[in-house]
């Protein structure tokens, strides 16, 4: 009797990935997810907190995509082994502060110790030939091949056509011929394919589902790594980076400023690591201050916040300052004029 083969997909929760598992899955091999989580992910609670997000669904997209596929989905938490990928990449990084080659690297690796640990056979990726400027290169992916360990058990249907074949598709497990070539960053194939199976929703069809990505979270990561004794992170600290307004009006501190009522919810979470003010004479927002401070700086700090809340033409504003102890105590100052905010303060 011949076996049902078995294979486990990367889920990022994008169109790609979602189109090479369904691909599979029509070819009677039993696929289950996986999805790694860095905490450098985009979807999740920045989407529910902004109401500049409303519209965008709350959902975690690789849990949906799974869903819809009707498969399960595993998710591992890579947090600290993701460390060493992003702060020593072996090939660097990409326009910003993403180590695209070496994240993909790391994840296949990660699949395919799990796939020998669960007895499964191969693994499935949504890449492209040409889409991905570092990691989705035609010289690039045989790097992945090579460094994950998983050689040719790593398979990429959507465009394996234009690939040398794998063992999954000389052993029979499944049909090269139902197997597509796709390349480039154009995305109407796969859009196209996305129709033809009745997918009519799916996440923003070019992906971008990591913030290191974007250089104004790169820009905020340096700031925070040259502002330290060491680049070493914290989970927490990578989520306050993807929240508020950034602000470093001295070397030895910043302020991280709400800028709607989501925001100052979610920065109510972190009061009792952080020294925190806001207006107790006008609407405001919640502000963090991270840094050793002096009263010198508080008073600045307290001027800055000051010109972000409602009171900013008023000619007093009084705040609450609260210390690590939870001690309170009043400040009233002058908010500082627009002209007076320089622009190299914005992180």
């Amino acid at each position: 009797m011949n076996k049902q083969r078995k294979a486990i997909s990367l889920i990022s929760g994008g169109l790609d990935s979602m189109l090479a598992t369904r691909v599979i899955l029509e070819q009677g091999v039993h696929v289950e997810g996986i999805n790694f989580f860095t905490g450098f992910c985009v979807e999740g609670h920045t989407h529910a907190i902004r109401k500049k997000d409303r519209k965008k669904p709350k959902r975690n997209n690789a849990l949906w995509v799974a869903e819809q596929l009707g498969i399960k989905l595993h998710i591992v938490d890579v947090i600290e082994e993701y460390k060493e990928v992003l702060l020593n990449p072996k090939h660097g990084y990409g326009q910003n502060m993403n180590p695209c080659l070496d994240c993909k690297g790391f994840m296949v690796r990660k699949a395919y110790e799990w796939i020998r640990q669960h007895d499964f056979d191969f693994i499935i990726t949504g890449e492209v030939v040409g889409q991905r400027p570092m990691s989705q290169r035609r010289d690039t992916m045989p790097v992945i091949q090579r460094e994950s360990g998983a050689g040719d058990r790593l398979l990429r249907p959507l465009c394996a056509r234009l690939l040398p074949e794998t063992l999954p598709e000389r052993e029979g497990w499944v049909d090269r011929g139902k197997l597509y070539d796709f390349s480039g960053r154009t995305r109407k194939p796969q859009m196209a394919l996305a129709e033809q199976f009745g997918f009519r929703e799916y996440a923003t069809p070019a992906g971008g589902c990591c913030f290191l990505t974007d250089k104004a979270y790169s820009d905020k990561l340096v700031d925070m790594w040259r502002h330290r004794p060491s680049r070493d992170y914290q989970l927490d600290d990578i989520m306050l980076l993807k929240v508020g307004r950034h602000l470093r009006p001295r070397p030895n501190f910043k302020l991280i400023i709400a800028r709607e009522e989501g925001e100052s919810k979610f920065l109510e979470g972190y009061r009792k690591q952080y020294l925190h003010m806001h207006s107790r004479s006008h609407p405001g927002p919640l502000v963090l201050i991270d840094g050793d401070v002096s009263e010198n700086d508080i008073e600045l700090a307290a001027r800055i916040a000051a010109r972000f809340g409602q009171g900013r033409e008023a000619k007093e504003v009084a705040l609450e300052l609260t210390d690590l102890q939870g001690e309170s105590r009043t400040l009233r100052v002058s908010p500082l004029k627009q002209e007076e905010i320089a622009a190299e303060w914005y992180v």
